[in-house]
């Protein structure tokens, strides 16, 4: 059964603007493995900005918003061997969803030169 929705949509220009000039704010929103990853592709803000929408939809699919003792390099995106994208949760942020329930979240992205958009789905496992 679904039991959230979320869908976000992000300025590429701003995510990469903040991680340029913010001192920090690529390590406290993204994990190491996002990091090796986005930094390995040519057009690198376009793929951060897309995992940025999934981890602020992945919040709005919650139904929660962002929740004390969550962190948002702790919602990771990662390509499965297919090229899939999928969520992966860690540390307290894990702990803490676990809380709520038993989920089965999907995530799909998509990007262009300067948007990046994302959608959430989040399903109740019975």
């Amino acid at each position: 059964m679904i039991a959230g929705l979320g869908i976000d949509i992000v300025e590429v220009e701003r995510i990469a603007e903040k991680i340029e000039k913010d001192n920090g704010f690529r390590e406290l929103v993204f994990s190491a493995n996002e990091i090796t990853y986005c930094e390995g592709k040519t057009h690198k803000y376009e793929h951060y900005a897309a995992r940025f929408a999934a981890k602020e939809a992945f919040f709005k699919a919650l139904g929660t918003g962002w929740l004390n003792d969550t962190a948002f390099n702790e919602v990771e995106i990662i390509n499965n061997e297919q090229g899939k994208p999928q969520i992966i949760l860690s540390g307290l942020t894990n702990n803490t969803v676990n809380a709520l329930g038993n989920f089965n979240i999907m995530v799909s992205l998509s990007h262009i030169k300067m948007t990046a958009t994302s959608v959430v789905i989040i399903e109740t496992i019975l």
